[in-house]
């Protein structure tokens, strides 16, 4: 397991380092999950290990979620004061996420469809 999570922190940490050294408007940590996943891909998949300690961190993922939760009981008078403008992003961007997805599925429909 040990292994494991020092492979995904050294993809993080080489996505991170991409990031910053070419001043992408990357996050790091979504650079190298991107590098993870073109590695697997090569590979063919995840090695056991690997793929035990993903499935051992996606069942306690909730717990990543507490000092979300913390910060948010903490700054509920700021929240107070931006609730619409934050009300306004969640729904634009709810509905941009929506937009993007049914555009993709469309074009993978029309994609498949050609083959047939």
């Amino acid at each position: 397991m040990l292994n494991a999570i020092t492979l995904l922190l050294v993809f993080q940490l080489a996505g991170e380092v991409i990031a910053r050294g070419l001043a992408l408007p990357l996050p790091g940590p979504v650079l190298g999950m991107a590098m993870l996943f073109i590695t697997l891909v090569i590979r063919g998949g995840p090695a056991k290990p690997l793929r035990d300690t993903a499935h051992g961190l996606l069942g306690h993922l909730s717990l990543l979620f507490v000092p979300a939760g913390a910060g948010i009981m903490l700054h509920t008078d700021r929240l107070a004061g931006e609730w619409q403008a934050l009300m306004v992003a969640l729904v634009v961007s709810t509905l941009a996420a929506l937009a993007v997805s049914a555009l993709v599925l469309s074009a993978l429909l029309r994609r498949r469809g050609k083959r047939s």
